[in-house]
This record gives structure tokens, C-alpha cells and sequence, in this order.
């Protein structure tokens, strides 16, 4: 069978070549896939990779596009596939669907600032759309990175937020739920970097990834502060499985989560926001 006319529904081989550990339980896995060719995803998109003889589920890809053969995905390790795939060493084989959903629509972006807001785990796929940014740096103003986890120990790409922070051409600060001995930074929900950011609003665009009940707020201080609803994207990354819309697992209300997102424009799902 031609990859022309190979199904969706049949995972492509790839290999794991890299891990690294990002925290307790995140690891940072690259992988090539076997045909040779680069994945060409969107930023914001995810695929479903399986283990074989174990499972399939759903990742958000961590990597810019690339040209190259090579793409990454940051896991944490909370279930059965997740435990397999962490126990996996560079050389072993998995199988990979997609890139699929929707995806930031980084030419939108073009010419404006952009407000990245990443509560928990959401800096995994903001990084796709930020580190293409920064490949892309004169296309683009401002870029203001935000970032909220429950506590230091849970904090991921630590070096790399680190040496972010030092370019001088990105604005980033990070905040924990609680602090301890280690953290001497900010201490508070991510609402509270909101009110220390300079914002021209009608020239900011937001892109947002966390847990929903984050949303929900910070939406809010984004539209007291005047930036416009149509300039706000979220990602809603619950629940995701087959990826073609099919099985019905990541349904809210009329939409599915894995076709007509993950990532949504505010005023196209303002009306559902009670469901998410």
C-alpha cells in the first residue's frame, strides 16, 4: 500500500532517538519517522502515538515545523501507554497517526505581539508555536510569555525558560501555586503576572494553554485590559482518542475537540464556555 493511500486509521512506524527527563514524571522524547519524511504538522496539532501491544493516545507535538525528519513530544507519565512509553530507550519502535486538529494561526500573528499564557503543562504545545516564532523573530512584536505551575518541583524546559528570559527579545515570568525553599520568584495564581505586564490590547494577540478552570479567568482580565475576543485562542485538549472525530470522546456539545479544535478562537466557543 502506497502512503498516498494509506489509511488514517493505521499508525505510520517511527523511532524514538532522544529522551530527556524534564521533571519527575515529564520526559521529553524525540522521534523519527521511518518513512523518511517530516512530520508537517501546525503548531497547536497533536498525534496519536501507540505502543505496540499496549495502546494508543493522544500528544500534543512540543517541536516547531521542521523540514527535517524529526519531531518531539513532552509526556507526563500518568497512565498505561505513558508508563510504556517512558520505559521505552532510543531505538525501539512506535507507531504514530496524524498530525491532527486545528492549529494557532500563526500568520494571523504576523506583525502583532503575542501574549502566551501556559498554566501547568500547556507550555508543551505553546512551545511549538513559540519556538517558530522565535525562528521567525523579525515577523513578529512583542512576545510576552507567561507561565503558572502548582509548585517548583513541577516546573519543565527550566534551562530552557531560563535562557529565554536572557535573549532580551522575549519578556517571560513564571509563577508557582506554592512556593518553597528553592523558589525565589513569584508566588500566586497565573492571574496574578496579568497586572505586571504593559499591554498594547488591540495589537496583542493571546494564545493559551492550561488547565479550563484557568480560562475561565484569565479570558476575563484579557477583556477588562480590552483585548479583543476574536484575538484570543485557546486550546482545549480533553479527552482526545481516535483523532477523526469518530468515537465521540472529546465532545462538547455539537463540537469534537480533535477536528473542529483542539485550538479555538474565544468567539467561536464563547457560548460553550459552561462545558468546558
Amino acid at each position: 500500500m502506497s502512503i498516498k493511500n494509506f489509511s488514517p486509521y493505521v499508525p505510520r512506524p517511527a523511532t524514538l532517538v532522544a529522551k530527556q527527563k524534564l521533571s519527575d514524571f515529564v520526559t521529553l522524547f524525540t522521534f523519527e519517522q521511518d518513512n523518511g519524511k517530516p512530520l508537517a504538522h501546525k503548531p497547536g496539532q497533536f498525534v496519536n502515538l501507540s505502543i505496540y501491544g499496549v495502546g494508543e493516545a493522544p500528544f500534543s507535538i512540543s517541536s516547531p515545523p521542521e523540514q527535517k525528519n524529526v519531531f518531539e513530544l513532552a509526556v507526563r507519565k500518568i497512565g498505561t501507554v505513558t508508563q510504556a512509553l517512558h520505559a521505552l530507550e532510543p531505538g525501539a519502535k512506535i507507531g504514530i497517526r496524524g498530525p491532527y486538529g486545528s492549529f494557532f494561526p500563526v500568520q494571523q500573528f504576523v506583525g502583532k505581539d503575542t501574549l502566551f499564557v501556559a498554566g501547568g503543562l500547556g507550555y508543551i504545545p505553546l512551545r511549538s508555536l513559540l519556538r517558530y516564532q522565535l525562528r521567525h523573530r523579525e515577523e513578529f512584536g512583542r512576545i510576552i510569555v507567561l507561565i503558572g505551575t502548582r509548585d517548583p518541583k513541577e516546573r519543565i524546559f527550566t534551562e530552557q525558560i531560563k535562557r529565554l528570559g536572557e535573549r532580551g527579545d522575549v519578556e517571560v515570568m513564571e509563577t508557582v501555586d506554592r512556593g518553597d525553599e528553592t523558589w525565589q520568584g513569584n508566588v500566586g495564581l497565573i492571574t496574578t503576572l496579568l497586572p505586571k505586564v504593559q499591554i498594547d490590547a488591540a495589537g496583542t494577540f493571546v494564545a493559551m494553554v492550561g488547565p479550563p478552570i484557568m480560562y475561565r479567568f484569565v479570558i476575563a482580565d484579557c477583556r477588562k485590559i480590552g483585548i479583543p475576543a476574536d484575538q484570543i485562542y485557546v486550546s482545549l485538549e480533553r479527552k482526545m482518542k481516535c483523532g477523526l472525530g469518530k468515537c465521540g470522546h472529546c465532545q462538547i456539545n455539537d463540537l469534537n475537540a480533535c477536528i473542529d479544535g483542539p485550538v479555538f478562537r474565544y468567539t467561536d466557543i464563547e457560548a460553550y464556555q459552561e462545558a468546558i
